[in-house]
């Protein structure tokens, strides 16, 4: 196949860009959230541009979901009270109804709806809201980064499929067959030369 450089360098590109996937920078994010704050559980919650409703869209656990956590975000009225929440979320846990201990803190993002990451499994107390907020705020930048990539990388696919199919094999001492060739001679101002200016 012959060689194209812009169309290898289009693909480095869009490589070095693919690199921040956004569904594994999500996972990786929860993971390290759960790691920072010490939690066992750490996830994602999005709410709706109307502030109606909320819905988690990552969670990171113990394998088994010993906590039942999945249930408990469903039915235990914490999605609602992240949607209508401007702020973090706070709830203490309580082994009677079952409440893990949970905290949320809303991701700065000018590109998506409002956002939530949340830490479980645990009481969490100021020290563990400050770090939250600060690494829900580092989330926000990586995931619209990420977002930002994702877009270059469809607009650079279109600049690849634009790209000429091909370059010559030649380079310039191999010269087609019949090209002409011609010799420039220096220009003078002296009027006794052969080719004055």
């Amino acid at each position: 196949m012959p060689y194209n450089r812009a169309d290898v360098a289009t693909r480095e590109l869009i490589t070095a860009f693919s690199c921040l996937e956004s569904a594994g920078l999500i996972d990786r994010l929860a993971r390290t959230a759960a790691t920072v704050v010490g939690a066992a559980y750490a996830g994602f919650v999005r709410v709706d541009p109307l502030r109606e409703e909320a819905r988690a869209v990552h969670m990171h656990g113990p394998p088994g979901d010993p906590l039942q956590m999945r249930c408990w975000l469903k039915e235990s009225g914490v999605l609602k009270e992240l949607a209508v929440s401007l702020s973090r979320v706070l709830l203490v846990p309580d082994a009677s109804v079952g409440a893990p201990g949970f905290l949320a803190s809303p991701v700065p993002l000018a590109t998506h709806d409002h956002t939530f990451l949340w830490v479980a499994g645990r009481g969490f107390d100021d020290l563990d809201e400050h770090l939250l907020g600060r690494f829900a705020t580092a989330s926000g930048r990586a995931l619209e980064a990420a977002s930002g990539l994702d877009a270059a990388v469809r607009l650079l696919r279109g600049v690849q499929a634009l790209t000429a199919p091909a370059e010559p094999h030649w380079h310039a001492h191999h010269r087609p067959p019949h090209a002409p060739r011609h010799t420039v001679l220096p220009r003078s101002t002296d009027p006794g030369h052969p080719f004055p200016s």
